[in-house]
């Protein structure tokens, strides 16, 4: 499918001159990310850990601080109450560890994906009580539990909910209990784009703040969980701008040098970054968490239970972490499979000669039920190629769980809102959701999606889009247009890596590469484009040729030699008017 190209529109002279001390490129980055503030770009350029916000500025922090310092004084139990992706694992290791230390007598508590689903469920809150809990902390989820939240209470249970989730439209459907969650309409704090660990980690920081650690053990203690809030935050593709971008930048500092055990024995046994040692690792970036650390945790969730990402997140035994560490590196590769399979058969179902706005795929009545773990990423694979929104619905024992993933152009979580009297639970983000239903709401589901989606995609044109930040010539390409890109990372969603397009360019040299000479490289202007798995897409193209191209600037670093060199994404031949 063809890519619409959209280059983002070039900077005013009056800007350029509003902020001479900076080079032009890097204020045509600024200002696609809507900086255009001195202390805005002040902030994003020099990202310090300093400048995040008090964790006191939710609405109910100190009265939640106040409830665990009182329970931990009790000795009261408790326990947090997780969720089985990257986001809630990192969450409730997090929590875990600093309640841990700080003398509380804790617990965890992740629910299973295919048994109990997302969030809080009366049949969990029944084993809490039995354990004689006194308090329950959810991560990562709970904000849609008004029914649960009063049973617990009912059952003598004190609770608060730390979400990042959207909540229900109306306050009255909100859970009657302490809520630290940046979007509930009644919260003033500042920021809004937390991930489920960031939450988490705000109210670590709070109960730390409150401690009777000294200043510099509070200091050690709060900056030793940020590789899990890195890990977490990435994982979730929440924004990576203002507050969420300190936290990274700072949590990719600690995780670097880590000394979390079983983070440096995935790390191995992944042979992320092909190294055979640790500490000769590169720098791991947001990328190795988003592709490698990432998928590994969520793994754990999505084939068998979260508990075993938890397990290698906290264990303080190498063995213990080596043993850990190789199950989720078995359970992504059969992840992987799994999904594959899935893949294939959806693209069975897709029939894109009915002009629907949306594609459902659903388990055949007589076959092996889909694996619920993975049917979100088999939308996002199945949304990715044919630039729709996808929902993928497999069985269950009660009826039928979806998973969706949508494209910018149709806000997914409020379409599912709108067909919530059709489903029993709902929840998600515009760009990805989870629901279920039963058999009898299925075909009624069905009809009303489609029509939404129809509705209000019927002006869009569908195609897949690459965001170009720049128009440049090949001769502005060079070590300090290098250096400037350095100041944007870490590179995430919201402040993607930076793609530039160049013109008329002539291809002076084409090789292959890989086993199988499934890449190619051509030579533009003194410099190597690498095209990884495009061989057969690009290989018509001839020395001579002129193409139009989109890449990324790279700096590619091989036996003590450093030089530039360009990540194609896109390319095609020049047409001259």
């Amino acid at each position: 499918m063809n890519k619409i190209w959209q280059v983002m529109p070039k900077i005013k002279d009056s800007f350029i001159k509003k902020y001479p001390e900076y080079d032009q490129v890097v204020l045509q980055l600024l200002n696609n990310r809507g900086l255009t503030k001195e202390e805005e770009i002040k902030n994003f350029l020099r990202p310090e850990y300093n400048k995040a916000f008090n964790p006191f500025l939710f609405k109910d922090m100190a009265f939640a601080v106040d409830l665990i310092i009182k329970h931990i004084k009790s000795k009261n139990k408790i326990i947090v109450y997780g969720d089985y992706d990257a986001d809630g694992v990192t969450a409730s290791a997090l929590l875990f560890e600093v309640l841990k230390i700080l003398k509380a007598k804790i617990n965890i508590y992740i629910p299973d994906r295919v048994c109990e689903g997302y969030g809080l469920n009366k049949e969990a809150i029944d084993k809490i009580t039995k354990k004689k809990i006194k308090l329950i902390i959810t991560v990562d989820g709970g904000i849609r539990n008004q029914a649960e939240v009063e049973y617990a209470k009912s059952n003598g249970l004190d609770i608060i909910i730390t979400d990042h989730h959207v909540p229900p439209k109306e306050k009255v459907n909100l859970p009657d209990c302490l809520i630290i969650n940046p979007l509930v309409s009644a919260d003033n704090y500042p920021y809004k784009s937390l991930a489920g660990v960031g939450v988490a980690f705000k109210l670590a920081k709070a109960v730390i703040s409150k401690s009777k650690l000294s200043a510099k053990d509070k200091k050690a203690l709060e900056e030793k969980i940020l590789d899990l809030v890195a890990i977490g935050t990435v994982a979730d593709c929440v924004s990576l701008l203002a507050e969420n971008r300190i936290l990274v930048k700072k949590g990719l500092e600690i995780l670097n040098q880590t000394t979390r055990i079983g983070l440096q024995e995935l790390i191995q046994v992944a042979k992320i970054n092909q190294s055979n040692s640790f500490k000769a690792n590169k720098k791991l970036e947001t990328w190795n968490i988003g592709f490698q650390i990432g998928p590994r945790l969520n793994a754990a969730g999505r084939m068998e239970h979260a508990n075993t990402a938890f397990e290698l997140l906290i264990t303080e035994n190498k063995k213990e972490a080596a043993i850990l560490a190789k199950r989720l590196n078995d359970r992504n590769m059969e992840r992987q499979k799994v999904t594959e399979e899935i893949v294939q058969e959806v693209e069975k179902q897709v029939d894109l000669e009915d002009n629907d706005k949306i594609i459902i795929g659903i388990c055949p009545k007589h076959e092996i039920v889909w694996n619920e773990g993975v049917v979100g990423l088999v939308a996002g694979r199945i949304s990715e190629k044919y630039y729709l929104p996808v929902l993928i619905i497999t069985k269950t024992k009660d009826g039928f769980k979806g998973s969706g993933r949508s494209v910018s152009e149709l806000n997914l979580i409020k379409a599912i809102e709108d067909c919530g009297e059709l489903l029993d639970k709902y929840g998600g983000h515009p760009a990805a959701c989870g629901f279920s239903l039963t058999e009898k709401n299925l075909d009624k589901f069905k009809e009303k999606i489609k029509k939404i989606a129809k509705d209000r995609l019927a002006k869009n044109e569908l195609r897949p889009k690459i965001r170009i930040e720049s128009k440049i010539k090949m001769d502005d390409i060079n070590n300090n247009l290098l250096e400037q890109l350095e100041k944007f990372r870490p590179f995430g969603q919201d402040n993607p890596q930076p793609k530039f397009m160049s013109q008329n360019i002539l291809i002076n040299d084409i090789m292959t590469m890989g086993v199988d000479n499934q890449h190619i490289k051509f030579r533009f202007n003194g410099f190597w484009g690498l095209a990884f798995g495009k061989a057969e897409e690009w290989g018509n193209l001839r020395i001579g040729d002129k193409v139009d191209i989109v890449y990324y600037v790279e700096k590619n670093e091989f036996n003590g030699r450093s030089e530039v060199q360009l990540k194609v994404v896109d390319m095609r031949i020049t047409h001259n008017s």
